[in-house]
């Protein structure tokens, strides 16, 4: 038998490798400045052209590279950061593993100048698809600078699976927000088509976070700080009041070292407990330094994986930490004994007033233990068997979702069950139907109608809504403008701030900012990913959140209504979640339960 196995051609390798390393070109972005963090920069500019599809170019003043190194740094594990395996046990760098800037070059063409602080000129090199090009002397000022075109030009399969600009953008700001709040001590500028999207100059911690969410930010942030040995642990949670149902604004930095991490996640929420509503999470920026000793970050290529020597310990200090600075500055519940000065009443306020002595009054004919006659009031006989009229009828099969609606229709009864669940009579028994899922599917196929006929009913508030947008909640915004115009909201944007004057009639006031917010945290989100349109994903949030909660009392006449609505749509078998909005049971089944 002939043998099978070869070895790869070195350019085939690189690009399976970069595959695991380069996903989209927020991964080259997250590469490149990290790079640049590590040459020692303290000015970093980055450039894309059509979301980085067609460039990406970032610009640093750090140390720059020499002839052999500029060439050297494009080769697999090709890396200044270690030089052997004990070293990734003491790692304060961003990268160390060599791979990034090899497997870049495997699947775009780059383009390099560079020059060190001693050489008096400096380096030009091109590359594409791992080929060298040429290399020349450049004129450039110390630093680097690295442009990176046509990304996957050499892999159509995924450049084809690439998302649209507005949501490939979105992941860049994303990647851009990780490295500049780990190092707010760098200057950063984004331009975005030639447009300037930050200019963020030197400064601290607190200022930087309210620079990208907005200066209202700084109101909202609690400063938490804890320095233990086994870490010491610095930053800001956001007060409770400012929860959102989006993740947002939820950073971990392990040794300035961007991390995802859903067990010290669970610490945070944990601290929160009972001060946050269901299904709305904290917000939180927390810096964690740690002896690089006691974690291990070469778990995958990405580099935001870690895990920690002492996990439990640290899940213990930050849980206890958040819950001392929300107790420290009263936002949970203290009990506190000492009389507040500040509560006394005025003695100014008596001076015109005569004194009056309190007095009890006391009914003297009150008895205790008097036996008092309750009366029953007996129900009339018609309201009962108006309740349970149609469980007699002898049962039918029901064939068809048709027969189900005309049944509905022939035994209109009703009544609530647990504040959650409507139940109504059918030829063939019962009916149990969630009332919140039910609701969703109304309204969401209502949505859907108002979307495709570009009319809907909207009320205009009487104090209209502002909201601070990010520059990456303006991009989004952009994008979704049309169809939220179409679904009834009235807005109108100046810079980075949003005024809503109007919305759908069924929206409440108190829910409009939260809805804003949560549509505008969309990016590439798996619900978004599974629906067929963007308008077809923004009924969902709506529908979702607009609903009837499932603790709320309907009257019968709301009962009904939702019953009739939910048999009138298209598909009323589920919500639009895909999960089971009621269940039947027949005269079988409860002949089963009760023998």
């Amino acid at each position: 038998m002939a043998d099978i196995i070869s070895l790869l051609p070195d350019h085939v390798a690189n690009q399976i490798a970069a595959g695991e390393v380069i996903q989209r070109p927020a991964s080259v972005v997250k590469e490149l400045l990290e790079n640049a963090v590590d040459a020692g920069a303290n000015e970093i500019q980055l450039l894309i052209k059509e979301a980085g599809k067609t460039m990406i170019q970032v610009i640093d003043n750090g140390i720059g590279m020499t002839i052999t190194d500029v060439r050297l740094a494009f080769e697999r594990h090709a890396t200044s950061k270690i030089k052997s395996a004990d070293d990734l046990f003491s790692i304060n760098s961003k990268g160390f593993r060599g791979e990034a800037l090899s497997s870049i070059a495997a699947i775009a063409n780059i383009e390099i100048h560079t020059k060190t602080e001693e050489d008096d000129i400096g380096t030009c090199l091109k590359i594409s698809g791992s080929k060298f090009g040429k290399q020349e002397v450049s004129v450039v000022p110390n630093g680097t600078s690295i442009a990176v075109k046509n990304l996957f030009f050499n892999v159509p399969a995924r450049r084809n699976f690439l998302k649209s600009d507005k949501v490939e953008l979105s992941h860049i700001i994303d990647e851009f927000y990780r490295v500049i709040l780990s190092h707010p001590e760098i200057k950063f500028t984004f331009y975005q088509n030639g447009a300037e999207l930050f200019s963020l100059a030197e400064s601290n911690f607190r200022k930087r976070i309210a620079n990208i969410f907005g200066n209202k930010i700084e109101e909202k942030l609690i400063p938490v700080e804890e320095m233990t040995s086994v870490a010491g642990i610095e930053g800001f949670v956001v007060k409770p009041e400012f929860a959102k149902k989006s993740r947002g604004q939820q950073f971990f930095f392990v040794n300035r070292r961007f991390i995802k991490s859903p067990f010290l996640h669970h610490a945070i929420c944990n601290a929160f407990e009972g001060l946050i509503r269901d299904r709305y999470h904290p917000g939180y920026f927390l810096h964690i330094q740690i002896d690089p000793k006691t974690i291990d970050i070469n778990i995958h290529p990405t580099k935001t994986e870690i895990k920690f020597e002492e996990e439990q310990n640290i899940y213990i200090i930050i849980k206890s930490m958040v819950k001392h600075s929300l107790g420290m500055f009263q936002v949970s519940p203290l009990l506190d004994f000492d009389r507040d000065p500040t509560l006394d009443t005025p003695y100014s306020l008596g001076q015109n007033s005569p004194t009056k002595i309190p007095s009890v009054e006391i009914d003297s004919s009150f008895n205790p233990f008097q036996q008092l006659d309750l009366v029953r009031t007996k129900a009339s006989e018609d309201t009962w068997e108006n309740l349970y009229s149609g469980l007699n009828i002898s049962a039918s099969q029901i064939d068809s979702e048709e027969e189900l609606k005309i049944a509905i229709k022939q035994t209109p009864k009703v009544f609530q069950l647990f504040k959650k669940y409507i139940v109504t009579t059918t030829r063939s028994g019962l009916l149990l139907i969630n009332q919140h899922r039910a609701h969703q599917r109304v309204l969401y196929e209502a949505f859907l109608t108002s979307i495709s006929k570009k009319k809907i009913n909207s009320q205009q508030l009487m104090f209209p809504k502002e909201l601070e947008l990010s520059n990456k909640q303006l991009a989004i915004f952009d994008d979704f403008d049309d169809n939220l115009k179409a679904m009834g909201f009235i807005s109108k944007r100046y810079n980075n701030k949003l005024t809503i004057t109007g919305v759908p009639a069924i929206c409440e006031d108190r829910q409009v900012k939260d809805l804003f917010e949560e549509i505008l945290a969309a990016s590439d989100t798996p619900e978004q990913l599974e629906s067929f349109s963007q308008a077809d994903y923004i009924a969902k949030l709506m529908s979702r959140s607009l609903a009837i909660a499932g603790n709320k009392s309907l009257a019968i006449i709301e009962q009904q209504a939702m019953v009739d609505d939910l048999f009138a749509c298209k598909e009323p078998l589920t919500c639009p979640f895909n999960r089971k909005i009621f269940i039947t049971l027949d005269k079988e089944e409860l002949d089963k339960k009760l023998n």
